[in-house]
């Protein structure tokens, strides 16, 4: 990763090719994507804004369109193309892909990593790129040797006619010339040699030698460093500022104040940061200056009462309920939750009369862009975003607020400044995971079967902020996730969504409302099969059948874990969701010994369609089944006069490497299309938790965290 400014263009819909020259001298061939891409134009050094960069030298680069938090995508998607353009993956060099409408993510809208899509995203159009190439460089060979193209093939980066061969570098140049196919045959699945296999992260190395440049990394000749303080309470602004004392500190080159805080910036980091301290700061506290958890709860819990608007409607739940011989009901509570990345907000700018260049840890180039644009006075085009590697994302930077001192710092000093949040403004200036005040009830007929399920759903929208014209005249989509898609044979089934806003900015959190929903669905289950006189697992089982996906992950689960044959003293809970295109089920075994609870084993079956690279799968299922564990353990944001209390890891607890279980991923072989897999596990492991819970002690666990519910965790 280097911090060259890319170039950025203003491109029209249509199918391209450009031919450029590389700063080193080379030919390249830039192509892009039938029906989802814009074309390049030739932007700094002659260099197309592409997907797919082929030189005279022979070297083969890619910019990859979504950002890399530890997911694995410069890896998979790699992948994907090197299949069809029949290379290695280590004949690949990657580059972050620049701000561009060529990049929109088909999915989501925008140039976005999120919502597990980026496989998904990437699964034909990248094979496809390849395949294009991949027939353009053959067309080449085929015409300098005069043979037919069907009589040639690919080989290790070169066309190889028998015992003759020409490098790819040596064909781009007459490549470049030829029209683009737009129609390619894709390689079936039997024939893949690089897709469905495990590879080695080609990120790997440079994070191990410390050559990966995170958002915390760069550096620029002249850069000064910024400290940034924002109001203590939530949505509070600045008042006023005297920097009278902090600007006769060593160091110290000016005090700058934005919107919601102050900047100080100066030669080092920890001269900003000290000299903070001496910046007598008055805040405008605004309409959160009593706000606490309390009068969150009492606001949801008051909403819940209100009807709600219909997400699903399968039969008459009310009426089935009315009639039914047994009904169960229960209410559940979820707090808010902060994404604690490990690596804290931070941004560079750099902000000139008419340009800037913004490199920032970010999921969402297209917003990050807009935001710096309107920040610094310019217009979106004359603002270059670069993508640097995420030290974790979980949804928090999709957020764009800490790009905004970035750039009026550096617009200020007229240098590039690096603006890093402390570890307490940082946690306790999140966009928290929204809180969720949910009541559900089912109802039994005279015979046993559960004919009704009606499930209320109450909290704020994340998407009423960040996008309002998605739920202008909409529910929230991901509001009601793991909710309107229940999956069990239940004649009679309603899913209702109260939209309450509490006062605080809620943000999307690592799988969103799964987490939220599939916890409440899947906790509530195991009320229903106590309340039948039944098996958990037996009891989901049954109702299944027309489920095949669902009841296959559930079935290799409960087989994996030794479903009922538990060691004495051991105790075992099951859950399962369909998220992201991915099925999956997870059993957890636990013990409790003097009241202190200890977990074991981790059993998850998983079905995400057909998989790119199963290490990376594998990875990203326990990564996510830890992240969810240690929300559900210790996972609370909590408010007193609209402050969060919570400011470091001493009191926003993380699993310890010590506590972490034994966790046993089982993937099963798949040929429908590929699911997203970094966030449905966080989603799975809180209601098997607790329903392993249940069976130890008695005790139905109907809020979180765990550690609140007078069991010990530690």
């Amino acid at each position: 990763m280097n911090a060259e400014a890319h170039s950025l263009t203003h491109n029209t819909r249509r199918d391209f090719l450009k031919l450029g020259v590389l700063a080193g001298g080379g030919l390249v061939l830039g192509i892009g994507l039938v029906g989802c891409s814009k074309p390049a134009a030739l932007g700094a050094g002659g260099q197309p804004v592409a997907w797919l960069r082929i030189a005279g030298d022979n070297s083969i680069t890619v910019l990859v369109d979504k950002s890399e938090m530890g997911q694995g995508v410069y890896t998979a998607l790699t992948q994907l193309l090197a299949e069809e353009l029949g290379v290695t993956l280590e004949a690949i060099r990657v580059e972050a892909a620049p701000v561009g409408a060529v990049y929109t993510n088909n999915l989501l809208g925008a140039q976005i990593t999120g919502g597990s899509t980026s496989v998904r995203d990437g699964w034909e159009k990248l094979r496809k790129a390849g395949a294009q190439a991949r027939s353009m460089l053959i067309q080449a060979a085929a015409t300098q040797w005069g043979v037919a193209p069907d009589t040639l093939k690919v080989d290790a980066g070169s066309v190889v006619n028998g015992r003759k061969r020409l490098t790819f570098g040596e064909l781009a140049e007459a490549a470049a010339k030829l029209p683009v196919p737009t129609e390619v045959t894709l390689k079936p699945a039997k024939e893949f040699t690089l897709v469905g296999k495990p590879a080695k992260r080609i990120d790997t190395a440079s994070k191990l030698d410390g050559s990966a440049i995170y958002g915390i990394d760069v550096k620029l000749p002249g850069m000064l460093h910024g400290a940034f303080a924002q109001c203590p309470t939530l949505g509070g602004k600045l008042a006023s500022f005297d920097a009278t004392a902090a600007k006769t500190m060593p160091g110290v080159k000016d005090v700058v104040g934005t919107d919601n805080g102050v900047v100080v910036v100066a030669d080092h980091y920890w001269q900003a940061q000290k000299a903070l301290g001496a910046v007598n700061i008055q805040w405008n506290a605004g309409s959160n200056a009593a706000l606490d958890n309390e009068a969150i709860r009492a606001r949801l819990k008051k909403a819940s009462s209100r009807a709600g608007r219909a997400a699903r409607n399968d039969g008459n739940a009310a009426a089935a309920l009315k009639s039914a011989a047994k009904v169960v009901r229960a209410t559940y509570e979820l707090p808010m939750l902060a994404h604690a990345t490990l690596e804290p907000q931070c941004c560079t700018a750099d902000v000139r009369a008419d340009a800037a260049d913004v490199y920032a840890p970010t999921q969402t180039q297209t917003i990050a862009q807009a935001t710096a644009a309107a920040v610094a006075g310019l217009k979106p085009e004359q603002v270059n975003i670069h993508t640097t590697m995420l030290g974790g994302g979980f949804g928090r930077r999709l957020e764009v607020d800490f790009i905004a001192a970035a750039i009026v710092a550096s617009k200020a000093v007229g240098k590039p400044v690096k603006v890093i949040w402390s570890r307490e403004q940082d946690m306790t200036h999140d966009t928290y995971r929204p809180p969720a005040f949910d009541t559900v009830a089912a109802g039994f007929d005279a015979t046993g079967k559960l004919t009704a399920w009606k499930l209320d759903l109450t909290g704020p929208s994340i998407t009423a902020r960040m996008f309002p014209p998605v739920v202008a005249t909409a529910i929230d989509p991901f509001a009601i996730e793991a909710a309107t898609n229940y999956p069990y044979d239940v004649p009679n089934v309603a899913v209702n969504y109260n939209r309450e806003e509490v006062g605080v900015d809620v943000g999307y959190w690592r799988s969103v409302s799964h987490a939220l929903n599939c916890f409440v669905a899947e906790c509530f289950m195991d009320e229903l099969a106590s309340a039948a006189g039944k098996d958990p697992y037996e009891f989901r089982a049954a109702l299944l059948a027309k489920q095949p996906r669902f009841k296959r992950v559930l079935d290799e689960a409960a087989s994996r874990a030794g479903w009922g044959k538990a060691p004495a003293g051991h105790h075992q809970g099951i859950a399962l969701m369909e998220g992201y295109g991915t099925y999956m089920a997870q059993v957890v075994e636990i013990s409790m010994k003097d009241g202190a609870l200890t977990v074991h084993r981790i059993t998850c079956a998983v079905d995400c369609g057909q998989m790119v690279n199963p290490n990376i799968v594998d990875q990203q299922v326990e990564g996510s089944i830890l992240f969810g564990l240690t929300a559900a353990l210790w996972g609370d944001i909590t408010l007193e006069r609209g402050q969060v209390q919570q400011r470091n890891f001493d009191t926003y607890r993380m699993l310890r490497l010590p506590e972490a279980p034994r966790i046993d991923v089982h993937l099963l072989e798949s040929s429908e299309a590929p699911g997203g897999i970094g966030e449905p596990g966080t989603a799975v492991v809180g209601p098997a938790l607790a329903n392993a819970i249940f069976a130890a002690t008695g005790k139905r666990l109907r809020s979180l965290p765990i550690a609140k519910q007078g069991i010990k965790t530690a």
